[in-house]
């Protein structure tokens, strides 16, 4: 595994090359994965002040002894400056930038609530200091979309990890299982394979409930010929990964191979579709026409896929072209995202398929390894 701090100084020119053209000396980060993204930090609190010439990091008493110990490691962050944050965070934040002499300062403006801006603008105000707040819009989040050599390869880590989880929820649905019985054992099954945590809440939804795509795992007990929608990624390093599988409990009806086949058949179209210059609505559009050619066009509401990174749902988003709004992103060598088509049926059930993609100059990887042949379990 490539070291993560060789690769910080690349991301902080990367960020930096913006803040001329966008007219400010610094930049103010306070989206957590952006600051992850910058610094190494993970914790849930703290603040990056980015400059051309260092990395501001300003953290309380929680963290301090941490980032003094990543400093020591292969994942020291270079050009970093502690700031010790004693009480309040908004505060230490226009102290450091006094004491910076900052007098442009972007910030986030997708991440700072109105009532901190509005206070921040109140304080420097006050203190009569010549710093003015500009706005800026994804600014990190851009250099985010392409990941590095070790982003790569923690991502492909944890992505190879998912097969041994599947195995797993494979063996844990059973009939007569409740749903939240079959998400348990996932969740022990992502702690055995060296997860961190979940990267979201897990999804089984069974018979009825697969046509739900986001359904809460409840008290349902599994039945002979339900169709159920496995969805279920860790956290490694703090990377993401992500798969949805759909099984049959027992030999699977006639309506649910149909429908499977050509949820896979978009699945694939779309996989096809991945290389660099094409749009990520291009992506998602070639699921949906495999779809519809089925009769299933309607039953297809969401995204074909998200970016996958620091967070689980980030940008390249994979949906359809939209006529207002910025231009469709297009895909470059390096972004990482899931491919996941779905048909749900109300009072029916549904079907998804997801895996993670990496895009390559060729083409793309495809980093999870889990069959995406419909398999009928717990018989």
């Amino acid at each position: 595994m490539p070291s993560p701090s060789q690769y910080l100084a690349a991301r902080h020119r990367r960020v930096c090359e913006q803040l001329d053209a966008l007219t400010v000396d610094a930049l103010i980060v306070t989206h957590p994965p952006n600051v992850c993204y910058l610094s190494n930090h993970m914790g849930t609190a703290g603040i990056l002040v980015l400059t051309p010439g260092a990395v501001h990091l300003l953290v309380d008493f929680r963290y301090t002894e941490a980032v003094r110990r990543r400093q020591d490691s292969d994942a020291r962050c270079p050009g970093l400056r502690v700031w010790d944050v004693p009480a309040s965070y908004d505060e230490a934040l226009v102290d450091c930038l006094a004491e910076l002499g900052i007098s442009r300062a972007g910030f986030e403006a997708s991440h700072l609530t109105v009532s901190r801006h509005d206070w921040l603008r109140r304080t420097i105000a006050a203190r009569k200091l010549d710093i003015e707040l500009r706005a800026t819009e994804r600014v990190v989040e851009r250099a985010r979309l392409v990941k590095d050599e070790y982003e790569q390869a923690v991502l492909r880590e944890a992505a190879a990890r998912l097969t041994e989880v599947a195995d797993a929820a494979f063996a844990a649905v059973r009939r007569g299982e409740q749903e939240r019985e079959v998400a348990a054992a996932i969740e022990m099954a992502l702690r055995r394979a060296g997860f961190d945590r979940m990267a979201f809440d897990t999804i089984v939804a069974s018979g009825p409930h697969a046509a739900l795509p986001h359904h809460r795992a409840g008290d349902r007990r599994l039945e002979g010929g339900d169709l159920v929608v496995l969805d279920f990624g860790g956290v490694l390093d703090g990377y993401c990964c992500d798969l949805s599988r759909t099984v049959s409990v027992g030999p699977a009806g006639s309506d649910a191979a149909r429908v499977y086949a050509a949820v896979r058949e978009a699945q694939q179209a779309a996989i096809d579709a991945v290389r660099p210059g094409v749009t990520a609505s291009d992506v998602d559009a070639a699921a949906r026409a495999v779809l519809g050619s089925h009769g299933l066009g309607e039953t297809f509401g969401h995204g074909t896929g998200h970016g996958l990174g620091l967070e689980v749902h980030e940008e390249p988003r994979l949906g359809r072209r939209r006529d207002e709004g910025p231009p469709p992103e297009r895909l470059a060598s390096g972004m990482v995202f899931t491919i996941e088509p779905g048909a749900y049926i109300a009072g029916w059930g549904g079907v998804r398929i997801e895996d993670d993609v990496l895009v390559t100059d060729q083409g793309c990887e495809l980093l999870t390894a889990v069959t995406r042949e419909l398999i009928a379990v717990g018989r």
